[in-house]
C-alpha cells in the first residue's frame, strides 16, 4: 500500500560551503574525474542536523543526495499500526540507499530517517545527481555499488525476521550492544524496534533470560551475568 502523503519533514538544517576535502572521505568519490569532483564541491553544500531530527519521512520526496560526513542516521519502517523496525543505519562515509532509490525512481520515501546523533552531511541537489548519473560512469558505478551492498544487507534482515528464532536474535543483539561491557542501557521498546517484533515478545524473552540467571533486568538497563551463555546462543545465528 502506498504511504499517505505526509507533511514535509520539519528538520532544523543549517548549511555552509563544502570543505574541499570531503570527497576524499568516500573511496568511490575520491576516484572520480577531476571535473566531476569540482562539480560536487562547487554545487553541493554541507548541512547539519541535530540529534533526534527527522531527516526524511513517508510521503516526502528527496531534494538532495546526502553523503554522511559525521554522525549516525537510523532508517526505520513504521506500519499503519505504529509497529517499527530498524532497516539499517547510515554511518560516516556512507550514503542512504533509500534516498538513492527514490532519486532514481522519482518516488517518495516509504520509511523515515532519524538522526541518532548530531549529523553533518554533504548535500548534492537532485538535478546534479541526475546529471552525474547520466554522464559520469565512475559516479554511476559508485552509486550502484553502494546500492547493491545495502540491498544485500536488507535481504539479510528479511531472513533474520522471517526465519531466525527471537531468542537467538535477542541474544545476538544484547552481545552486540554490550560491546564488552556488563551493563546495557536499553528499553524493551527499543529492542523491539531493533528486532522488528512486539515489545511484549521481547519482555517475555528477557524475563526468560533472567529466569536462567543470564541477565538481570532493571528499568532502562540490562545487566549481563552470563556472557558466555548469551554468546553461545547468539552463535546459532551464524
Amino acid at each position: 500500500m502506498r504511504a499517505v502523503k505526509a507533511p514535509r519533514v520539519d528538520c532544523p538544517v543549517t548549511a555552509k560551503a563544502l570543505d574541499s576535502e570531503w570527497v576524499e572521505r568516500f573511496p568511490g568519490l575520491s576516484r572520480l574525474e577531476p571535473e566531476t569532483k569540482e562539480l560536487l564541491l562547487t554545487r553541493g553544500k554541507i548541512v547539519t542536523m541535530p540529534q533526534k531530527a527527522v531527516i526524511f519521512g513517508p510521503g516526502n520526496s528527496p531534494e538532495n543526495m546526502l553523503f554522511l560526513l559525521d554522525g549516525t542516521v537510523r532508517v526505520q519502517q513504521v506500519s499503519e499500526t505504529g509497529h517499527e523496525i530498524v532497516l539499517y543505519r547510515i554511518n560516516a562515509g556512507e550514503s542512504c540507499v533509500l534516498t538513492t532509490a527514490c532519486l532514481l525512481a522519482y518516488d517518495d520515501y516509504s520509511a523515515e530517517g532519524i538522526a541518532e546523533t548530531d549529523v553533518q552531511a554533504a548535500a548534492v541537489p537532485r538535478q546534479m545527481f541526475d546529471d552525474l548519473v547520466a554522464r559520469s560512469s565512475s559516479f554511476r558505478n559508485f552509486v550502484f555499488a553502494a546500492f547493491s551492498k545495502r540491498i544485500t544487507d536488507l535481504f539479510l534482515i528479511i531472513d533474520e525476521v522471517a526465519f531466525q528464532r527471537i531468542d537467538v536474535r535477542l541474544a545476538h543483539k544484547l552481545v552486540e550492544l554490550a560491546k564488552g561491557r556488563d551493563t546495557i542501557s536499553a528499553t524493551h521498546q527499543m529492542l523491539s524496534v531493533e528486532l522488528g517484533t512486539a515489545r511484549e515478545v521481547i519482555s517475555r524473552q528477557l524475563q526468560e533470560f533472567q529466569r536462567r540467571k543470564w541477565v538481570e533486568l532493571s528499568r532502562g538497563t540490562i545487566k549481563i551475568l552470563e556472557r558466555n551463555k548469551l554468546e553461545g546462543l547468539a552463535k546459532r545465528s551464524d
